[in-house]
């Protein structure tokens, strides 16, 4: 296009403004509607309604990469408990899966660096193929404006 739009510098002589939509009087407006609050006769405020016992415990994980594994989960209201349970499980696993994790990681990076070394010279190998028509062409184009001069 020509550039950027930019607005006449003539003034329209029918323009009256901004545009609002007509309004028409209520006589019968109260003003903004407030709900009424009736009070519950049933209702008896109860300062225990969340400490009960329970056998049951519901996780609801949503994991974004698949292959996630969960496990060593232990649900405690006590510190000491949960590092005593955390040295015994997690502590002791855990430098080895993060030597395996940068292995995997390490192989999976040379993989990736392979196929793209493949592309970029299978990308390189195709558009020497299409010069190469193309000079074909451009040949054959000339021979054809050579045998028509003759």
């Amino acid at each position: 296009m020509d550039g950027d739009w930019v607005p006449p510098k003539v003034n329209n002589p029918s323009h009256k403004g901004e545009w609002r939509a007509k309004q028409i009087e209520n006589p019968s407006y109260q003003g903004v509607w407030v709900h009424p609050e009736i009070d519950n006769p049933d209702y008896k405020h109860d300062a225990e309604i969340y400490s009960f016992e329970s056998g049951v415990v519901g996780f609801d994980l949503w994991q974004v990469k698949s292959g996630t594994i969960f496990d060593n989960i232990i649900v405690t209201d006590s510190l000491a408990e949960a590092k005593a349970f955390f040295d015994e499980t997690t502590g002791k696993t855990i430098v080895g899966e993060k030597a395996a994790k940068e292995a995997a990681d390490e192989e999976a990076k040379k993989k990736a660096d392979e196929e793209a070394k493949k592309r970029a010279e299978e990308k390189k190998e195709k558009k020497e193929e299409e010069e190469e028509d193309y000079e074909e062409e451009e040949e054959e184009e000339e021979e054809d404006r050579e045998k028509d001069e003759l």
